[in-house]
């Protein structure tokens, strides 16, 4: 896998969340990262999508117009390495291919869809990489607009991650509409979210901490808020809480309590990231909680920083998957070595010179035969639908699904419906990696242990030709048939491989 010869002075993360929009810029020097700039803007993205999973024009326009400004800000400090991660609301939206491409077109860098859990264990990893190392467990908690987050890890290590379907904003907006809220519909939000929380209990109790931390801004604007009331406290306690709560019910509108702390932008959401927040003190059993500075968009900094050195999290996920499914290393490695071959003879042709071309197949070619433990008919589609639904720690969604339709593609007739709906490029991009996957794993069909001679590929456009050494076709004469009816294969999609 090729590796970046070193890590870009200036490293950006930003985070596309369901309530507001952050971006965090840092430097790198000595082996340290320092933030330099950070960015917030309150988007509130989460009020603009529909029953039906549409957004509202009103939602994209403030969403685009914020993209916008950081898109400035990242030019203006020449940020060289960035990743963009979209959060619940975006994972939930429908139709939004247009919108994905005008962000990424604003920005000037592709829009990455995270999984409820990769959010999870990047938050973990930006609180724990900012704050001190205890020993013992910590249980840390994350309120965003449109879900929660709770994990259970010790040191840098997640043992147990879950991301809940409750955030402030659509909890704010059906209960506490205008910021406005009474003693009854703020215990109706409660038990709400207790029942959200009431399938981790047990799991989340059993395991135990010793520690417990919040991060982000609803559990930070909290204890804001009580410290208005307290200007000792250091954390959030149950006795904070109530009286906080208490405070906000004698005004009946958040506005109206008078907490400086508060403003216009937070007090919309704030009733329901305190509900939420209340439940999970009374669900988990908590009674005190540390607020962290670190969160989802520091923990894509560090992560960003793994995949410069030998810690990237999807490589440690392909190997986790490679081992829980028996793969067989030696066949993996041998279909590794002759896809990265051809990828390289083709990329400048193909246009496959992203550094995630290269990545994807190294990938496939280790994870191509995962679908062997379930049943031998069908093997690739069952391995397909492994990589699409499996929590796959490091893989944004839009890799998951590239990996999972380049691997579905590998073998008998080709099924390019999935590849239609990967975000461009690699919508028109993925046919070219099937066939260098498939040629690979062809070719090593009869796991031989004698290296395969020297090959040589010409592409142009959706054609390739294979040349391989004079007389080596007459030798291997199932090679010869598989390859024959591998040109027929591929003509039926469209494309064309002559083999001389």
């Amino acid at each position: 896998m090729r590796k970046p010869a070193h890590v870009p002075d200036v490293l950006a993360a930003v985070d596309l969340g369901s309530n507001s929009f952050h971006m965090v810029v840092a430097r790198y020097s000595h082996g340290q990262i320092t933030i330099v700039d950070r960015l917030r803007e309150m988007v509130r993205l989460a009020a603009g999508l529909d029953e039906q999973g549409r957004l509202s024009k009103e939602a994209t326009d403030r969403a685009l117009a914020a993209i916008a400004r950081f898109g400035q800000r990242l030019r203006d400090m020449n940020a060289k390495s960035v990743r963009v991660v979209g959060t619940n609301t975006l994972r939930k939206a429908r139709r939004k291919a247009a919108f994905l491409e005008r962000a990424r077109e604003t920005l000037g860098h592709p829009i990455e869809i995270i999984s409820g859990i990769e959010e999870a264990r990047l938050i973990y990893a930006g609180v724990t990489q900012t704050m001190p190392l205890e020993a013992g467990r910590r249980l840390v908690v994350d309120i965003g607009g449109g879900s929660t987050e709770c994990i259970i890890g010790e040191a840098y290590e997640p043992r147990i991650l879950e991301s809940l379907y409750m955030g402030c904003v659509a909890l704010s907006d059906e209960y506490f509409p205008g910021g406005r809220l009474t003693a009854k519909k703020f215990e109706r939000a409660v038990v709400a979210c207790e029942v959200e929380l009431e399938p981790i209990q047990v799991p989340f109790r059993a395991i135990a901490w010793e520690h417990a931390v919040g991060s982000s801004g609803s559990i930070r604007a909290v204890l804001d808020a009580i410290r208005e009331m307290d200007e000792t406290a250091a954390a959030i306690t149950r006795d904070g809480l109530n009286a906080l709560t208490a405070r906000l019910l004698r005004a009946n509108e958040v506005a109206s309590a008078g907490f400086t702390t508060i403003n216009e932008e937070r007090a919309p959401v704030f009733a329901g990231g305190l509900a939420i927040l209340t439940a999970v003190f009374n669900s988990l059993g908590i009674e005190s909680m540390r607020v962290a500075d670190g969160a989802l968009r520091e923990g894509l900094l560090y992560d960003m920083l793994g995949r410069f050195t030998d810690e990237d999290a999807r490589v440690r996920s392909v190997r986790s998957m490679s081992a829980r499914f028996n793969v067989d290393m030696e066949q993996a490695l041998r279909v590794e070595a002759t896809v990265v071959d051809f990828h390289k003879q083709v990329e400048s042709a193909w246009e496959l010179t992203d550094p995630l071309a290269e990545q994807v197949l190294g990938w496939a070619a280790h994870l191509h035969e995962i679908g062997l433990d379930i049943s031998h008919s069908s093997h690739h589609k069952h391995a397909a639908y492994l990589l699409e639904h499996a929590d796959l720690p490091g893989f944004p969604r839009e890799e998951q699904l590239l990996l999972a339709s380049v691997v579905g593609c590998h073998r008998r007739k080709l099924a390019l419906g999935r590849t239609e709906e990967l975000l461009p490029p690699w919508h028109s991009r993925a046919l070219y990696l099937i066939v260098l996957l498939r040629l690979a794993v062809l070719l090593n069909r009869g796991r031989l242990k004698a290296p395969l001679p020297a090959m040589r590929l010409l592409a142009k456009g959706r054609s390739l030709e294979l040349r391989l050494p004079r007389g080596w076709l007459r030798e291997h004469e199932l090679t010869r048939a598989d390859l024959v009816q591998e040109v027929e294969s591929l003509k039926a999609v469209g494309f064309r491989l002559r083999v001389f």
